[in-house]
């Protein structure tokens, strides 16, 4: 009997899990759901949204109130050879200071908007570009 020659066999050099065997994330997070079929969880992330956009408007209001709520001080004070200083206050204290707040509280709310939808969107589904930070 004449021996057979086999080749040796080849060597497999195996890495990890096969890209297609992986497991992948689910198609939205469990938090998306929470809140579409309205359970109790669900409630909680959206109440705690709607708690931070609160607690954001009644700082802008606060502050804003402050600001309102000193001008009869200023009517008070003697008036001087350039003018009224209510008129100066309104018109160079008040609005600036007005819009002020108004951009602290428009740019607060997007950013809560912001966090809330980077909890419940998932990953996958982001749009690139930079994320904001605090």
């Amino acid at each position: 009997m004449a021996e057979e020659q086999q080749a040796p066999p080849q060597r497999e050099i195996v890495t990890g899990v096969p890209r297609s065997a992986r497991r992948r994330p689910p198609a939205h997070t469990p938090a998306r759901s929470e809140i579409s079929e309205q359970t109790t969880l669900g409630a909680t992330y959206v109440r705690a949204l709607m708690r931070s956009q609160l607690r954001a408007g009644a700082w802008a209001l606060a502050a804003l109130a402050l600001l309102v709520g000193t001008l009869p001080l200023v009517s008070v004070l003697p008036r001087t050879a350039s003018g009224p200083p209510l008129w100066v206050a309104l018109g160079l204290v008040v609005y600036p200071v007005m819009w002020l707040i108004a951009r602290w509280y428009v740019t607060r709310a997007e950013r809560n908007e912001a966090d809330f939808t980077g909890l419940v969107t998932d990953p996958a589904e982001a749009p690139p570009g930079p994320r904001r930070t605090r």
